[in-house]
């Protein structure tokens, strides 16, 4: 736990806790869903496992996330007092989407943008519940250029390396537009017009791709004029 602010107020007791260098995204994640370890460290990609480890033992300390290993994989799920802070992190999203606009080149994370997408596949509108798409990212060299989701029967895994299944739908895209159609200030009907996004295979797959993602849980929050 952080070090005390000496004040009976409870938002500052409280702050002890959750303004330790990211706590609150550690606890987006657990709110988003992911409750095995990888699992964690694939949505906060750029913290160490070592400090992941420590944080995950002071929220359960703390009563915030409870460990359980009862099935033979370590488990951590969110607390009743853990899940009373879904609201709070939803408010700071909201707030971030609202009042912090432009994004610098160093907030682009392909491996975190398709972490995201792939919690929000509509699997009810991709067809056959089974595809593969392929993304490929202008502009992102290396073995961060070229990413897979392999969608099949109600799950989505994401692949750095080709997993070696037939592609269904290919996107070749720069990163931040791709992260911008994501984040709801962009849309996919203009990325693509203007040639930011292109989309290939056969035309109703096409046409299709963009119902198969949900955006951003943040995306249809009202900007200010």
């Amino acid at each position: 736990m952080g070090s005390s602010y000496h004040q009976f107020c409870p938002v500052a007791k409280a702050m002890e806790l959750l303004d330790e260098r990211w706590t609150l995204l550690l606890l987006r994640e657990l709110i988003m869903g992911s409750e095995h370890f990888n699992d964690l460290r694939r949505g906060l990609p750029r913290m160490s496992p070592t400090l992941l480890s420590r944080r995950l033992h002071q929220l359960t300390v703390a009563g915030i996330v409870e460990r359980n290993d009862s099935d033979g994989a370590i488990a951590y799920r969110l607390t009743d007092a853990g899940r009373e802070l879904r609201p709070v992190v939803e408010a700071l999203g909201i707030w971030g989407t609202r009042w912090i606009g432009e994004l610098g080149d160093g907030d682009l994370d392909p491996k975190l943008l398709l972490w995201d997408m792939h919690r929000r596949v509509d699997h009810s509108v991709v067809p056959g519940g089974k595809a593969v798409v392929h993304f490929a990212f202008s502009g992102v060299h290396g073995h961060s250029r070229n990413w897979w989701l392999v969608i099949n029967s109600g799950e989505v895994d994401v692949c750095d390396n080709d997993p070696g299944f037939d592609v269904t739908v290919s996107i070749s895209a720069g990163l931040r537009p791709m992260t911008e159609v994501w984040r709801g200030n962009l849309t996919w009907a203009d990325a693509v017009k203007s040639g930011d996004i292109t989309i290939s295979g056969p035309a109703p797959l096409r046409r299709g791709l963009p119902a198969w993602f949900e955006l951003s849980t943040f995306a249809t929050i009202p900007r200010p004029v």
